[in-house]
């Protein structure tokens, strides 16, 4: 675990075969971590994400990690692996909450997640209590689709074929989904002359709601940010909405599904996807370096003892 090797390397070291030293590394996990029935106690925020384990046709290839996010909201240290579970569903989730204590789960406040509906769902059934908390990238994620597919439709519309190198479209793609407060003088004249063009004027409408949202995640004081984001979504779910503006009507539909969570982000410093995707990215150098997992009891097992708190249980 301290030096990131893979079980094959440390029975070629130890000279020994590899279940036995796989026996051995599962059996100290089991007695020094998955076993410690102190292992969930003070969790009051989780994380939750879709996590691909195994890049091959056969059999399921996704899983589902838990997250313990409370150590990142109180900022006494870092984000850790509570469980990976079998499958990508609401099923899955909401089984493994189920067969969670009582107390335990009356203790959980909030749920950072991606727009997957099916941990939404599973998250209100179990955990009524609690408040989903939609991760920030995800929304901006969705606003940046919407400002890209309006670009390709205009320019379609436009001219009849993709973009090229030198059409005006083509060429702002970067510079239309750059923040505002980041674009040079240069930047500007490229957009005030784009936008001068009366055939772009879906562009331009569409771009001024990408910068809305934008703006509303970057504004230092959340109280105001939240306020910016309730103004944006509002106005992209306007009904009076000018048919033409077809992209925006398609996200207004998304955020107004998940305008509570969206706005709870502004409400739950410190509560954030970032720290769980941050743990998904190191499971995939786990997987890198084992060059690959066939069972997923054995991959469960390596993934709580890369992230889930092990390396603090070892004797220094």
């Amino acid at each position: 675990m301290l030096d990131d090797l893979s079980v094959s390397r440390v029975a070629s070291h130890l000279d020994v075969a590899w279940h036995t030293a796989n026996s051995a590394i599962i059996n100290e996990g089991q007695r020094l971590l998955f076993n410690d029935p102190k292992r969930f106690d003070g969790v009051t925020v989780l994380g939750v994400d879709e996590h691909v384990w195994r890049h091959t046709r056969r059999g399921d290839k996704y899983v589902t990690i838990v997250v313990d996010l409370t150590p990142v909201r109180n900022k006494t240290g870092s984000s850790r692996l509570l469980a990976v579970l079998e499958g990508r569903s609401k099923q899955a989730f909401k089984q493994w909450l189920n067969n969670r204590p009582w107390a335990w789960r009356d203790q959980i406040e909030s749920i950072a997640m991606d727009g997957f509906t099916g941990f939404k769902s599973a998250a209100q059934e179990a955990l009524p209590q609690a408040q989903t908390v939609l991760d920030p990238f995800h929304v901006v994620r969705w606003a940046s689709n919407m400002l890209d597919e309006c670009r390709r439709r205009v320019q379609q519309d436009v001219l009849g074929r993709r973009g090229r190198k030198n059409d005006p479209l083509y060429k702002s793609r970067r510079t239309l989904l750059t923040r505002i407060s980041y674009l040079s003088d240069a930047n500007k004249k490229q957009l005030f002359q784009l936008f001068a063009d009366e055939h772009h004027l879906e562009v331009d409408c569409t771009w001024n709601m990408y910068q809305r949202v934008v703006s509303a995640y970057n504004e230092p004081d959340r109280r105001r940010g939240k306020k910016l984001m309730q103004e944006a979504i509002n106005i992209i779910t306007a009904s009076d909405l000018p048919k033409a503006l077809i992209e925006v009507k398609g996200l207004g539909k998304t955020l107004k599904k998940y305008a509570d969570s969206i706005l709870a982000y502004f409400d739950r410093p410190g509560t954030s996807n970032g720290p769980t995707e941050a743990i998904n990215g190191r499971l995939e150098h786990l997987r890198g370096t084992a060059l690959g997992f066939r069972n997923l009891t054995n991959y469960i097992a390596r993934c709580l003892l890369k992230s889930g708190g092990f390396r603090n249980q070892l004797h220094p």
